[in-house]
């Protein structure tokens, strides 16, 4: 080693980057106040994870066409897993528990769409007649109402909209193929849901803990405890959205049907299938149907239609949903809604669907990793959680 102009050994630049008591310098470093250099440490580690999440993503719309199949798969799994997991407790055996899952499943999916295709089949022709009065009505409003226009002025409107589906033809022919793709898309897509959803009712246990050994053995314990506190929530989410949907739907497609509202099957499969999408679902398909109602029905029936759409979320939200389930899964509005909006605009309606439980999960593994709350085997606080799952108090006999 060498040695200094005072005969000090002279370190090397090794020794330099292990020396923690050292700190680089320079001559501005003083004169910086320290806010901006607390918000500069703050910005370059937000930039890099900003980085890492746009990477993410990006990976994940690269790969949609396995990702969404397998987080369908993950949810579907999350929604029959209570009735699968209580057959498994009471001793049947798991491949009769994996077919009564699964086939049910199909069935009840199967007998939908039967209803949707007959009601809809049967009704088609006075729906139509319905909806040419209808056009009519609206015709003769525009004449007679505060726009004053005259028939040649709608007729010249109603030309003008003609041209313009004339031009976009080859655009529309070029969408039917692309449309066509699409069903390829999706029937592959269904298929292998299918294939994934069956892999993780017969083994969902091996391999998840084939996947907890891609990380490091230290890391492997809080990894795994966080992993079941989010799967224990996203259970929770889907047990109280499927008890949502069926609420919502039979409430709303019974009030359609006694109002005289057509395609009433239809609006409550619509809207059992909103329902899965937190608050936004429920205000759109509520809309649709207030809508038919005041198509086919007139200003009336649709206040009326109105009327029953708010009445069934109050109910379901305030009333049937505490009194039915032994916990309540709560949330708080503002995060569904912006969770919602930013999983649509990333995603579109898988992103909306899939941006709630996913939020969900990611708070749950978050606050358990930051927590260290492996280390004493309890629970992440639910002072930390956007998405928590509240106790009903029980009585207690004497």
């Amino acid at each position: 080693m060498s040695s200094g102009p005072d005969n000090q050994p002279r370190s090397s630049l090794f020794d330099a980057l292990r020396d923690r008591n050292r700190v680089v310098t320079s001559e501005l470093s003083g004169t910086i106040p320290r806010g901006l250099r607390v918000a500069t440490a703050y910005a370059w580690r937000f930039l890099v994870v900003a980085a890492a999440v746009g990477v993410a993503i990006w990976l994940v719309i690269q790969l949609k066409l396995l990702v969404i199949p397998l987080l369908i798969s993950i949810l579907v799994t999350a929604l029959l897993w209570p009735a699968f997991a209580w057959m498994l407790r009471h001793r049947v055996p798991r491949w009769l528990a994996i077919a009564i899952s699964v086939l049910g499943t199909l069935a009840i999916v199967a007998g939908l769409l039967w209803l949707v295709i007959w009601q809809v089949t049967r009704e088609w022709s006075s729906v139509q007649t319905r909806t040419v009065e209808a056009l009519e009505q609206f015709r003769q409003y525009l004449i007679d109402g505060p726009l004053h226009l005259t028939a040649s002025q709608i007729d010249d409107l109603l030309g003008q909209s003609l041209t313009l589906v004339q031009e976009q033809a080859e655009l529309l022919l070029s969408g039917a193929l692309a449309l066509g793709t699409t069903l390829g898309h999706v029937a592959v897509g269904a298929l292998l849901s299918l294939f994934i959803l069956l892999c993780l009712l017969a083994d969902g246990g091996g391999i998840w803990r084939w996947t907890t050994r891609l990380f490091p053995q230290r890391a492997r314990p809080a990894v795994d405890g966080a992993a079941r506190a989010g799967w224990v929530m996203v259970v929770n989410y889907s047990r109280t959205q499927l008890l949502v949907a069926t609420i919502d739907a039979v409430g709303i497609g019974l009030g359609a049907f006694l109002l005289g509202v057509p395609l009433a099957i239809p609006v409550a499969v619509l809207v059992f299938l909103g329902a899965f999408v937190p608050i936004v679902g429920a205000v759109v398909t509520g809309a649709l149907a207030v809508f038919l109602a005041l198509v086919y029905n007139g200003a009336w029936i649709a206040l009326w239609m109105l009327v029953v759409v708010l009445a069934v979320q109050q109910i379901e939200g305030h009333v049937l949903q505490p009194l039915l389930m032994g916990s309540a899964v709560k949330v708080h509005p503002l995060a569904v809604v912006l969770v919602v909006a930013g999983g649509a605009l990333i995603a579109g309606i898988p992103g909306a669907l899939f941006a709630v439980p996913l939020a969900a999960f990611v708070n749950v593994f978050a606050v358990y990793i930051t927590g260290r709350t492996w280390e004493g085997g309890g629970r992440a606080s639910s002072r930390d959680l956007i998405w928590t799952t509240v106790p009903r108090p029980r009585k207690v006999r004497s």
